[in-house]
C-alpha cells in the first residue's frame, strides 16, 4: 500500500495470500484503531459489478511523481 498509496480488499488479498474475509475484518480492525481510511466502491469488469473495500493509510501522501515540475508561489497582492 506505501507504494501506491491505496488498494482494494481483493488487491491486498491477492498479494498476501490471505482470504478475502480475513482482509477485510483486519481492515475493520485498522479502521477502529483509525491506522487506515477506506470506502465501499464498486467497480464494473465487462459488465459485472464487484463490491470491494477501498483503503488508505491514514495521513500518508505518496511521494510526488517523477518529472514533477515545484508548485508556484502564491501571488502577493
Amino acid at each position: 500500500m506505501k507504494m501506491h498509496g491505496q488498494k482494494l480488499d481483493r488487491e491486498i488479498a491477492k498479494d498476501t495470500g490471505i482470504a478475502l474475509p480475513q482482509v477485510r475484518l483486519a481492515i475493520t480492525k485498522l479502521q477502529g484503531t483509525k491506522a487506515v481510511f477506506s470506502c465501499n466502491v464498486i467497480n464494473f469488469d465487462n459488465g459485472v459489478a464487484i463490491e470491494g473495500i477501498l483503503c488508505r493509510f491514514s495521513g500518508y501522501f505518496p511521494p510526488a511523481a517523477p518529472g514533477r515540475k515545484p508548485a508556484t508561489p502564491a501571488a502577493v497582492a
